[in-house]
């Protein structure tokens, strides 16, 4: 006769589930849930409130592209603040799929565009120009100045185009082809607001 299976005294545990308020716009004080993932670190509430108090008057009708979308409250907030549209980039397939239902609990998903390839492949296949893009990787994949290459040499950009770089290295190196317009560092975490000369 078999013997039973003894179970695992340590079962696999199940990824921890978190949620976040947007701050302003038609959408304020709505939920937005994930699921923490490797890498995934959201915009701090302070720092997102600096961000969209530089962007608050160019939101309105604006394309806005999240190329590291993580949680996608830096576009979930955009879209609450006027944005026509925001393309939401995330290749962790889990993660793309929280934001798709995020986008349905909120209503809006008639505004979003999900993209299940990485920023890179985004920024190469894309011929689209955005008023806004958001460049905010995992920050041990030290990716924002290779995004910022990409993105001078693509068509994403216009004349106006704003860029939203978070990183935890200072930005002592940038495109000579960009102006920095804002910038803030809250903890180690450095912020700038970016568009081209």
């Amino acid at each position: 006769m078999a013997k039973p299976t003894r179970k695992s005294a340590h079962p696999a545990s199940k990824p921890r589930s978190s949620s976040l308020r947007i701050i302003g716009g038609s959408l304020k004080r709505r939920l937005i849930h994930f699921e923490d993932a490797e890498g995934l670190r959201p915009t701090p509430d302070r720092l997102r409130e600096t961000l969209f108090n530089w962007l608050q008057f160019d939101f309105n009708q604006a394309q806005v592209l999240d190329l590291c979308a993580g949680s996608g409250a830096l576009g979930f907030e955009s879209l609450s603040r006027g944005a026509v549209s925001c393309t939401f980039v995330e290749p962790n397939p889990l993660t793309l799929s929280q934001i798709r239902a995020n986008a349905e609990t909120l209503g809006i998903s008639d505004r979003c565009h999900f993209s299940a390839v990485t920023a890179q492949q985004q920024i190469l296949e894309t011929a689209e120009a955005f008023d806004v893009v958001f460049i905010d990787p995992p920050f041990g994949l030290d990716l924002w100045q290779e995004l910022l290459n990409l993105l001078i040499q693509s068509q994403l950009l216009h004349p106006a185009s704003l860029i939203y770089v978070e990183s935890d290295q200072a930005h002592d190196w940038v495109p000579k082809e960009l102006t920095q317009l804002n910038h803030k560092k809250l903890g180690s975490i450095y912020a700038a607001i970016y568009t081209p000369c």
